[in-house]
């Protein structure tokens, strides 16, 4: 690293605050979807922990299907679903803006690229719901 001397002026490095994420939206949003990652790796945890304890047998499942119905667990899969839709609502509309743009071109507008995703999250949202209510 070189060493400054009086007459070498050093560069300008503006101060910034710890919480410069707060400053605009765009900024908050892209902090706020860094911690959703912490959400989904959670939900990521809970499902093996799921299909672990539906392998053991029916006794293994009863017991995670009552620490589940716990209220503080109810509580935090509650936030979780709030930051996973958050991250994937995020992510469906982050793709589509970079992968069209490298790949066909910047002329082809988000919106068009984006419904196909929506879409694809709704079909499988509706087969998913209709699965569980269907052995309810």
């Amino acid at each position: 690293m070189p060493q400054y001397s009086t007459f070498q002026p050093k560069p300008y490095r503006p101060r910034m605050s710890p919480y410069w994420y707060f400053e605009r939206w765009p900024y908050l949003k892209f902090m706020v979807r860094e911690l959703s990652c912490v959400f989904v790796a959670y939900f990521a945890v809970v499902m093996l922990f799921q299909i672990h304890a539906i392998s053991a047998g029916p006794g293994a499942y009863a017991r995670f299907a009552a620490c589940m119905r716990c209220p503080l667990i109810l509580d935090l899969n509650a936030i979780a679903l709030v930051f996973i839709v958050f991250h994937a609502v995020t992510w469906f509309a982050l793709v589509p803006r970079v992968f069209v743009r490298d790949v066909m071109g910047p002329g082809i507008p988000d919106v068009v690229t984006m419904l196909p995703n929506f879409g694809a999250w709704l079909v499988a949202s509706a087969i998913v719901a209709a699965f569980i209510l269907r052995f309810i």
